[in-house]
């Protein structure tokens, strides 16, 4: 199993959403609000920081856990949905997951997804 990570633009959730719904054998995903800022952010850091008061930009993170086979799917479409050409489309991480446990059933692994 392997979770996926992303952090977007926020007008762009709807779009990542409708292509993910796309994936065959996607069980779900969860969406964050966030703050945050990135490399050109910290480049241009005297023109975004008032005081000791940081201008955060607010973006969307996208956490879903998934199978395997299914990773490069949602990665494709995250990136697709989600680009602009423009500076700050944001990321996607890919990680490793060793257990899931469903509390409700306890089912476990790839079951439990």
């Amino acid at each position: 199993m392997k979770e996926v990570r992303a952090y977007i633009k926020s007008h762009k959730l709807s779009a990542v959403t409708l292509e993910l719904h796309q994936v065959d054998g996607l069980t779900g995903m969860s969406i964050t609000d966030v703050k945050g800022f990135g490399r050109r952010l910290a480049k241009d850091a005297g023109h975004h920081i008032v005081g000791d008061l940081v201008d955060y930009i607010p973006h969307v993170k996208i956490e879903i856990i998934c199978r395997d086979d299914l990773v490069e799917k949602v990665v494709s479409a995250i990136q697709e949905a989600a680009h602009t050409g423009l500076h700050g489309d944001g990321k996607i991480y890919v990680s490793t997951i060793e257990q899931a446990f469903r509390i409700s059933t306890g089912e476990f692994g790839e079951k439990a997804v």
